[in-house]
């Protein structure tokens, strides 16, 4: 399983959905050696399975996916903020970064993607 076929396969959403579940799987597993550790007898509803080795490598690959769609989307979102007419200044505020930061970022996603004409002069203090 890789991060470019469940990229295909899922939306953000049903992505943090999924890696959600797994996530929760892997925090509430309880082995059996951890259990015999503490003196308790496995049996119904004390045991619960780890992830299996497909199931935590879809994990990893979940992870991946949510943080390209993350990032997409952020991109994106900062195309709006400009096109309404936010200033870099904002932008970086709004990212917690500064105005030049964010304005790299979204040049190299612009560069990366081509999703629009990059812009050859960095941002003017427009506080």
């Amino acid at each position: 399983m890789t991060p470019d076929a469940l990229e295909r396969e899922h939306t953000l959403a049903t992505a943090v959905s999924r890696l959600d579940l797994l996530r929760r799987k892997e925090s509430f597993a309880v082995t059996r050696d951890e259990l015999a550790a503490d003196g308790v007898l496995p049996g119904p509803g004390v045991y619960r399975d780890q992830l299996r080795t497909d199931e935590a490598l879809e994990l990893l690959a979940l992870g991946e996916v949510v943080t390209r769609k993350a990032a997409y989307g952020r991109q994106l979102t900062v195309r709006s903020a400009r096109a309404a007419g936010a200033s870099w200044t904002a932008i970086g505020a709004a990212l917690g970064t500064s105005r030049q930061a964010a304005w790299e970022a979204h040049q190299r996603w612009l560069a990366a993607s081509d999703a629009g004409p990059v812009e050859t002069e960095p941002p003017q203090d427009d506080a």
